[in-house]
């Protein structure tokens, strides 16, 4: 199979953008409007998306990761990886398969096991996937253009969204019904959960707070599972957050690419942010405070200052007689000085 189809804009560091399910690279004009100052940016066709051809056989998850891996290698040897719903999924393969590649790792709107099990019921019911992939085969032009519309309805610029989605769909061509059902296969049956304590990248995990397609719960707990991940989730928005909150998003994945290694980031506008360090228990803070000095300045004082302050603090606990009468070594010199002067000085002439 040939290599898939990319689009490389920008200057900065190399940031791969990996689409979901039924769209195509398009679906990332807007943000990368935003972006490409900061990054190159390395927008791919899933296979069977957009421009990318498809050749059947080709349908696990392990080789659609590979199939982007060998697109990008003439391109990048080292990025970082965006990858949304169906994208994230194979984001998450790549990192765990490919880690001296990928630099930091985003997903959004991204769940490690689509259906829902017994040990996993942050999914969708295993009966939904199969009437989708029923309707698939019906008629499936209607069956994406209401897959499109599930992932904003919740949204607050739904009808807005919806028509930007279908604007990049059709701008740049549909996906094939062979590859969708590829897709389809793909989420019912994967379970990346063994693969996560592979994935070395410092992760972003990104959810929507009224995703209908994968719950937040399900993301939450994609980035407890990873080695090293944070979780964020935005308020108001569905399945594509970074449609609905373009400018927010956008800080955000700048924010997470250039921080350093180790550094922690507080919680931004219009994001709700859940760090997974837990807080010291309450009796291990220090909470007395500390001692300070019995006269204030003593510490920073010269040698000399501090000497006559002990001294004066000596005088006062003698009794009121003694402390009034008592003058400091200092201020004797200081009017010895002047006496002296004043009898030296020579009188006026009158």
């Amino acid at each position: 199979m040939s290599a898939l189809y990319t689009e490389v804009t920008g200057r900065g560091p190399d940031l791969v953008l990996l689409h979901g399910w039924a769209l195509n690279l398009r679906v990332w004009d807007g943000l990368a409007a935003v972006l490409r100052p900061h990054f190159r940016l390395i927008a791919v066709d899933l296979p069977g998306h957009g421009r990318s051809a498809w050749t059947s056989g080709r349908c696990t998850p392990a080789e659609q990761a590979w199939l982007v891996h060998q697109t990008l290698e003439p391109i990048s040897d080292r990025y970082s990886l965006l990858g949304w719903s169906l994208g994230g999924q194979i984001a998450i393969d790549l990192a765990a398969a490919t880690p001296a590649q990928i630099d930091r790792l985003i997903l959004v709107a991204t769940t490690p096991k689509f259906v829902a099990s017994d040990d996993w019921p942050r999914g969708a019911a295993p009966s939904s996937i199969a009437a989708l992939a029923t309707k698939l085969r019906r008629d499936y032009q209607r069956t994406v253009s209401d897959f499109l519309e599930l992932q904003v309805r919740t949204s607050e610029t739904g009808q807005e969204l919806l028509t930007q989605l279908r604007a990049s769909l059709f701008a740049h061509g549909a996906a094939q019904p062979e590859a969708l059902q590829c897709g389809l296969d793909i989420l019912a049956g994967n379970d990346l959960r063994p693969s996560l304590q592979h994935v070395q990248a410092r992760t972003l995990v990104i959810a929507g707070q009224y995703d209908r397609i994968t719950l937040p719960e399900a993301s939450r707990e994609l980035a407890a599972l990873l080695p090293s991940a944070r979780y964020e989730e935005f308020p108001r928005a569905a399945h594509a957050p970074f449609l609905s909150h373009r400018e927010e998003f956008a800080a955000l994945i700048r924010s997470f690419l250039h921080t350093a290694p180790h550094a922690r980031t507080g919680t931004r506008a219009g994001v709700r942010t859940r760090s997974r360090a837990k807080a010291k228990p309450l009796s291990r803070r220090r909470t007395a405070p500390r001692k300070r000095p019995a006269i204030a300045g003593a510490r920073s004082a010269p040698r000399e200052g501090a000497s006559r302050a002990k001294r004066a603090t000596r005088k006062s606990t003698r009794g009121p007689s003694s402390a009034r009468h008592a003058q400091p070594r200092a201020a004797k010199r200081a009017a010895g000085k002047s006496t002296r002067r004043a009898a030296k000085r020579p009188a006026r002439k009158k």
